[in-house]
């Protein structure tokens, strides 16, 4: 299942991010997946003041958002990171590592998570395609939005032609492992929130027993 949501960031917080892109420094996207022979962009240099600022703004972002709560389950969230992608570069098709190490501790990818910070049309090209089967889903965002995905599909950025596309990413270990667990999880919150207020007290009191006596079965710590 896809969330996509419009808004995730603020007009302000997408301007400072375009100004952070702007001053901060680039490399080799190959130095955090140097195997990988399909990769081909730029990211944000981890060590640069700048870094911190931006991943930090875009943390917030999901760390206040109801709906990404709701659909995720987050247990830790990846520090985002500025991705840049200048003509002729693309992401072949590929697969997330199961595991990220994050300091000390090893972080599983449930999810993965692309927020867009330049308009649609600022480039021909750059779309993100994630395949599911025979079906593959294309996703080009306007600025500020985010969509999240099973970081157990393949996917690519297909090639940039024109201009230029700037990304943040980041990848999610979930409470909820199971991504179909996950799924009816989300859409009992969806229910409970346009529903609920409709509901007698005692059906909803009752609807929130069941959530969180599933949450209480499935969910890791």
């Amino acid at each position: 299942m896809f969330l996509e949501l419009n808004g995730f960031l603020g007009t302000e917080e997408v301007a400072r991010l375009q100004e952070i892109a702007a001053q901060t420094r680039f490399v080799d996207g190959r130095a955090s997946n140097p195997h990988n022979q399909t990769k081909h962009n730029m990211q944000a240099q981890e060590s640069d003041p700048l870094h911190a600022e931006a991943s930090r703004m875009v943390s917030d972002a999901f760390l206040r958002s109801d709906e990404f709560q709701d659909f995720a389950f987050p247990h830790s969230i990846i520090p985002p990171l500025l991705a840049r992608y200048d003509v002729g570069m693309s992401y072949g098709v590929h697969s997330d590592a199961s595991h990220i190490r994050y300091g000390k501790d090893l972080l599983r990818t449930d999810l993965a998570a692309t927020v867009w910070l330049n308009p649609p049309d600022a480039y021909d090209g750059g779309e993100l395609v994630v395949h599911f089967g025979t079906h593959p889903v294309t996703v080009k965002g306007m600025p500020g939005s985010v969509v999240i995905y099973p970081a157990t599909q393949l996917h690519e950025v297909k090639p940039v032609q024109r201009g230029r596309r700037l990304v943040a990413i980041t990848f999610i270990e979930s409470r909820i492992p199971d991504e179909f667990q996950r799924n009816q999880l989300y859409e009992l919150s969806r229910i409970a929130q346009v529903e609920g207020p409709k509901m007698s007290w005692d059906h909803r009191v009752r609807l929130d027993v069941v959530r969180n006596n599933i949450l209480r079965m499935w969910a890791r710590s």
